[in-house]
């Protein structure tokens, strides 16, 4: 499996819609609005980098709410807790 995240900038306005047609395909774990350079990040899973490609070039970007995407790769996953101690 080939894991990535996908960093997009999107247009002003539309980041829950784009999150919410992301989220509808089946290669997307979690897609979040974030605050920075990009407007959503989304966790992708293909079975290998060619479905990878396919996914983006056909799929993401056919998104017209999408201005830009970077995909990053990930190279080694480490898991946190599942459950952390509330803030005082």
């Amino acid at each position: 499996m080939v894991f990535a995240y996908v960093l997009c900038k999107v247009s002003s306005g539309t980041a829950r819609d784009v999150c919410q047609k992301l989220i509808e395909f089946d290669e997307i774990i979690q897609a979040d609005i974030i605050f920075g350079e990009y407007d959503v990040i989304a966790k992708v899973s293909t079975p290998t980098l060619d479905a990878l490609e396919e996914f983006l070039s056909q799929k993401v970007r056919n998104i017209p709410s999408i201005i830009l995407t970077s995909t990053m790769i990930i190279a080694r996953e480490y898991k946190g807790k599942t459950s952390r101690p509330k803030a005082k």
